[in-house]
C-alpha cells in the first residue's frame, strides 16, 4: 500500500500461545502463488504473520469511520485486524489483499481484546464459501489458525476458543475510509484515496476528466451488483454500515449473517438490528443509502449534481444484475433485460406464495436448467406445491428458456433430493461437533459438497470484480 501515514498506522501482530492450522483454502492460494507454501511456511506467515518475500514489511491497520445503523462513528477503524500483504492475482494481475481478522491489537481497539473466536473464524469460512457457490462476490476465507487463548464473550458460551483469519480479497477501501478524511475536511486526501481506488480498481476510468464522479459511478454499479446477488442468494449480511462496504462492490466481514430458511422481506440476522433496519428486504436501500454518504464525502472534490446522476446508475445497475443473478440461479440461458427481469418478478412472486412450505434453496435447486427439470421438480418433495394456482405464471415463463448447463443434471449434485443450505442449526451442529468432540471432518465435508455445488452451478461472480 503506497497512500502514506494519513490511511494507515503500522501495528505489530499478537503472540499467540499457539498455532493449529484448521482451515488452508488452497484454491485461494493458487491464485496469488501461495499454494506450495508448506504448513510451516503458512503458518509463519498466517499465524505469526511473519511478512511475505518482498511485499509489505510491516502489517498496517487501516484508519476510517463509519456509520453504525446510521448513526456516525468516528472512532473506528481496524481495531482487530490489518492488511498484511498486498499480491497480484494470477493470469488476470489485478490487486488483491490479504488481511486479517482477530491479530491482535491496534491503535483503534479501544477496550477490546482484538481477538475472534474460533467459532467466530468457522462462520466467517461457511458464510464466504457459500456465497461464492451461489455466485455472490466475496471474500475468500483464506486461513483459519486456532490460536490457544480462551476469550470471553457476551454472545456465546465463555470461556471460548480463539482463531485469527486471513480473508482474500480484491479491495479494503470502505465507505468509511472516505468519511475518516471527509470528517476532517481533507479534500486533499479524499482526492488522493479517489485516485489511488481509480488506478487500482477501476483503471478504466483513472484519466476520467472528473475522479470523484468517476469513482462514485463505479462504486454505484458495483454496488448494485453486490445488493442484486445478496438478493438472489436469500443471503442477509446483518451489519450493513457504511465501513463494512468497499468501493469494489465486494462482499466482506462476516458476522451475525444468515441465510434465508424460506421469502421472508422481515427476516433479520442481527439479534441487536432491532429495528429491523438491516433486515433482508432493506438491503437494496441501505446499499444506496451508503452510497449517498460516499458521494457526501466525494462532494469535496467533485460538483454535487454529477454525483446525483452517478448514484442514478445504482437504481438500474441492481435491476439488471438483479434479472442476470435469478436467470444465473436457475440455471438458464439469459433471453434479454426485459424477459429475464419478468423472470424474477415471477420467481420471487413464486418463493413468496410458497410461504412456510418452500425452502429458498430448494427452490434454486428443483427449477434448475428450467423446463428441463420440471419433471425432477414435479416428482421433488415439493411437486404438489409447483403443480398449484400460484406457480402457473412461473412455470409459463420458464418454459420459454433453454437450459445453460444441461449436462450437470446427471451429477451427483442433483442426484440427491435436497440440495446444500447454510441456515443456522446446521452451523450450530458443525460448530458443536469441534467444541464438544473435537472433530473438523462434519466441516471438511461440508466445504466439500460445496465446492462440488460451485463447480455443478457454474455461477461465476467474478471474484472481486470491479465493473466499470
Amino acid at each position: 500500500m503506497t497512500l502514506g501515514p494519513e490511511f494507515a498506522d503500522e501495528v505489530a501482530p499478537a503472540d499467540f500461545p499457539t498455532s493449529m492450522l484448521r482451515h488452508r483454502h488452497q484454491r485461494a492460494a493458487a491464485t496469488v502463488g501461495l499454494d506450495t507454501l508448506t504448513d510451516d511456511e503458512w503458518l509463519a506467515h498466517f499465524a505469526r504473520f511473519e511478512p511475505l518475500p518482498d511485499n509489505q514489511p510491516k502489517p498496517l491497520a487501516m484508519r476510517y469511520h463509519g456509520h453504525q445503523f446510521r448513526t456516525y462513528n468516528p472512532d473506528l477503524g481496524d481495531g482487530r485486524g490489518f492488511l498484511f500483504a498486498q499480491l497480484r492475482e494470477a493470469e488476470r494481475g489485478r490487486l488483491l489483499d490479504l488481511a486479517t481478522k482477530g491479530s491482535g491489537q491496534t491503535p483503534y481497539s479501544r477496550t477490546a481484546d482484538g481477538r475472534l473466536t474460533l467459532k467466530g473464524g468457522m462462520r466467517e469460512v461457511l458464510a464466504a464459501a457459500m456465497l461464492e457457490t451461489l455466485g455472490v462476490p466475496t471474500s475468500r476465507a483464506f486461513s483459519l489458525v486456532e490460536t490457544g487463548e480462551e476469550l470471553t464473550r457476551g454472545d456465546e458460551p465463555s470461556p471460548t476458543r480463539s482463531g485469527v483469519l486471513t480473508r482474500l480479497s480484491h479491495s479494503h477501501i470502505r465507505f468509511g475510509s472516505f468519511q475518516r478524511h471527509a470528517y476532517f475536511d481533507r479534500a486533499d486526501l479524499v482526492g488522493q484515496l479517489t485516485a489511488h481506488a481509480l488506478e487500482c480498481y477501476f483503471p478504466q476510468a483513472a484519466d476520467a476528466p472528473d475522479p470523484g464522479i468517476a469513482l462514485l459511478e463505479c462504486a454505484a454499479r458495483a454496488t448494485g451488483r453486490l445488493a442484486a446477488r445478496w438478493m438472489a442468494a436469500g443471503f442477509v449480511h446483518g451489519v450493513l454500515n457504511t465501513d463494512n462496504m468497499v468501493v469494489t462492490g465486494e462482499s466482506f466481514d462476516y458476522g451475525p449473517w444468515r441465510f434465508l430458511p424460506r421469502s421472508d422481506p422481515t427476516f433479520t440476522a442481527a439479534y441487536f438490528d432491532y429495528s429491523g433496519l438491516y433486515a433482508f428486504g432493506r438491503q437494496p436501500q441501505t446499499a444506496f443509502w451508503n452510497l449517498e454518504q460516499l458521494g457526501g464525502c466525494l462532494s469535496l472534490i467533485s460538483p454535487n449534481s454529477g454525483l446525483i446522476e452517478a448514484l442514478e446508475l445504482f437504481g438500474p445497475a441492481y435491476q439488471e444484475e438483479l434479472a442476470t443473478a435469478v436467470t444465473a440461479r436457475l440455471g438458464v440461458v439469459p433471453r434479454g433485460y426485459d424477459s429475464d427481469f419478468g423472470l424474477a418478478q415471477t420467481a420471487f412472486a413464486a418463493l413468496a406464495a410458497g410461504g412456510e412450505a418452500l425452502r429458498w434453496e430448494p427452490f434454486f435447486f428443483d427449477w434448475f436448467c428450467g423446463a428441463a427439470s420440471e419433471r425432477r421438480a414435479l416428482e421433488s418433495p415439493r411437486g404438489p406445491l409447483y403443480m398449484g394456482d400460484d406457480f402457473v405464471e412461473f412455470r409459463r415463463r420458464l418454459e420459454g428458456y433453454a437450459p445453460a448447463r444441461p449436462e450437470v443434471l446427471d451429477t451427483p449434485v442433483f442426484a440427491a433430493d435436497w440440495p446444500q443450505e447454510m441456515l443456522i442449526a446446521e452451523v450450530e451442529n458443525l460448530w458443536a461437533a469441534i467444541a464438544y468432540q473435537e472433530d473438523w471432518q462434519p466441516l471438511s465435508a461440508k466445504l466439500a459438497a460445496l465446492e462440488a455445488a460451485r463447480l455443478a452451478y457454474g455461477l461465476d461472480a467474478g471474484f472481486g470484480r470491479a465493473q466499470p
